[in-house]
């Protein structure tokens, strides 16, 4: 399997690159850095340009593919034109050309963000048990699969740039805090204030959930963080069992992985062309 993995977030595009099944490379660009669309660009480019070429194709085509989840359109839109002109590959996106590869018992998946499934799907792939998945991105995301490895849905709540924007936005006074992890549990001075309760309301946000999962549950399931902000408080999180960078660029290719297992199968039967 060649594959160029893509997370497209609201902050972070990440892209992993993958050849012969072994990972090569993953790498993440700030999304709203200047010179993003470049940097995208470049990786991209070095990236296809490392697949090797198609053996006695009746036109030059590198044997490949680029697969992405999204939940930014507008990156989404750059990036299948740089792939479209620069490339001359589709981008294909995981819930549109590519199945969810993970069963859900939600209202509509369409209104869940491939990156939570796609996530999911990886946890669970690894844990084979229940499992609860926090992401820490511009949204903080904290979901539940169950024993049988169906997505059952989470909670959404505002991330620490977020909030700390809001409240500067929203009050006369208070300065706009970046997060760290606090000095103490309480804060001496107004920005250590803001900056104790964003960290502290996060930790208990994430034990409370994992809490309230684990009553449903009857048990309490193995807890994985993923996100950028998440390194800032997994120390904190006594009950977190493991911290996994780049977890839903994993869960793309088993999404991909997944969907040329379910095209081989339909080839065997004379209803499909599997794809390469």
């Amino acid at each position: 399997m060649n594959l160029i993995a893509l997370d497209i977030g609201n902050t972070n595009i990440t892209l992993a690159l993958f050849i012969n099944d072994e990972e090569k490379l993953i790498e993440s660009v700030l999304a709203a850095s200047k010179d993003a669309t470049q940097k995208i660009d470049d990786l991209l480019t070095a990236a296809w340009q490392r697949f090797p070429m198609v053996r006695d194709a009746a036109e030059q085509k590198r044997e490949g593919a680029i697969i992405a989840s999204s939940v930014n359109p507008a990156w989404t839109d750059i990036i299948a034109e740089i792939c479209r002109t620069k490339l001359g590959e589709k981008l294909r996106l995981v819930g549109k050309d590519i199945p969810i590869p993970i069963d859900n018992a939600v209202d509509n998946a369409l209104e869940v963000g491939p990156d939570r499934l796609v996530a999911a799907a990886a946890a669970f792939a690894v844990v084979e048990d229940a499992v609860v998945i926090a992401d820490f991105g511009t949204a903080v995301t904290i979901d539940l699969v169950d024993s049988s490895g169906t997505f059952m849905g989470g909670v959404i709540y505002p991330g620490f740039d977020i909030l700390a924007k809001a409240l500067h936005e929203n009050t006369a006074l208070l300065p706009t805090v970046h997060c760290t992890k606090p000095k103490g549990s309480y804060g001496a001075n107004t920005v250590d204030a803001i900056n104790a309760g964003m960290y502290y309301a996060a930790v208990g946000l994430l034990e409370t959930i994992t809490r309230k999962y684990a009553e449903e549950l009857g048990k309490w399931p193995q807890t994985i963080v993923t996100g950028g902000a998440a390194k800032i408080i997994k120390d904190d999180c006594e009950f977190v069992d493991t911290w996994v960078s780049n977890l839903a660029v994993r869960g793309v290719v088993i999404a991909w992985k997944k969907y040329l297992d379910d095209q081989a199968h339909l080839a065997e039967l004379g209803e499909g062309n599997p794809e390469r």
